[in-house]
């Protein structure tokens, strides 16, 4: 999950550079397609798929819808929001994955393991408001963050589904067929803009940018993510995004981007701080929580 997290963030750092240069469908309709067509070669190769892996298809293509309505969702919202602020939406994954794995699978989250998602949660929220009181209290959330947040809830809906849809496929086959329903589901409802989009216009960094999301920070990490969901709560699982924010900071900065204000920066500690709770109760033993 930490390699997760670190791959996620350069997704934030590079998506919003090109957010305005490329239609979101289309964006993540070509990262679905290169990401199936990737996975999938590497499953035949390996000689992973089974025939029975293929029943129940319709798991498959609820999982790339959510999967895909997260990621039309994230480059959406990155038009108008920093990706600091957008990464610290996303670090408000855990509370909300805590309360599906909860309905889904009866996971209880301990109460050490609550507090240190209650700080991420907090620090979270100041760099989403710029740590500035007076925009919390009216609840001035920006418009980016705002769209965001409907794809972060159904990002946190897939970390409990894995372990309860899933009937014994092997990560990479499971990922794989989740690409492939997103795919099919993702060219169906953006025909009209992938066949009107004029590719040839784009900027070179689009397609740099397209290379990374498709290979690194699609196929990877929803391969991580799967294994780390058989493992781990779903809490837990997504409680590894709070060192995001922190990582895209650090590609802002190498990218040129500069630095947030310092009072911002006090809610990456925290994010940071909960963290560091996290690794701390997994290094006791806590965190099957089976």
């Amino acid at each position: 999950m930490l390699a997760f997290s670190i791959l996620v963030a350069g997704s934030f750092a590079f998506g919003g550079r090109v957010a305005n240069d490329i239609a979101p469908v289309v964006l993540t309709t070509l990262r679905f397609t290169i990401g199936a067509i990737f996975l999938s070669s590497i499953v035949i190769i390996q000689g992973s798929f089974k025939r029975e892996h293929a029943k129940a298809a319709w798991r498959y293509f609820l999982m790339g819808f959510l999967m895909a309505l997260y990621f039309v969702l994230m480059f959406e919202g990155l038009k108008t929001a920093s990706p600091v602020s957008m990464a610290a939406v996303f670090t408000l994954t855990p509370f909300i994955a805590a309360g599906f794995g909860w309905i889904l699978l009866r996971q209880v989250t301990n109460h050490r393991i609550a507090g240190a998602l209650l700080i991420g949660a907090i620090g979270a929220l100041w760099v989403i408001f710029h740590g500035d009181v007076a925009r919390v209290l009216a609840l001035d959330i920006g418009r980016g963050e705002a769209i965001f947040f409907i794809g972060v809830a159904a990002h946190a809906l897939y970390a409990p589904l894995v372990p309860r849809l899933n009937r014994g496929e092997p990560p990479a086959v499971f990922t794989a067929g989740m690409l492939i329903g997103g795919s099919v589901l993702l060219w169906i409802y953006a025909w009209p803009e992938m066949r009107h989009a004029d590719y040839a216009a784009m900027p070179a960094a689009v397609w740099w940018v397209l290379a990374y999301v498709s290979l690194a920070a699609t196929s990877t990490t929803f391969f991580l993510l799967q294994y780390a969901s058989l493992r781990i709560p779903a809490a837990k699982v997504m409680a590894y995004t709070y060192f995001t924010p922190s990582v895209v900071l650090m590609w802002e900065m190498v990218l040129g981007a500069g630095t947030p204000k310092s009072i911002v920066l006090i809610g990456v500690l925290l994010c940071v701080c909960a963290l560091i709770a996290l690794l701390m109760q997994g290094r006791e033993g806590q965190s099957g929580g089976k």
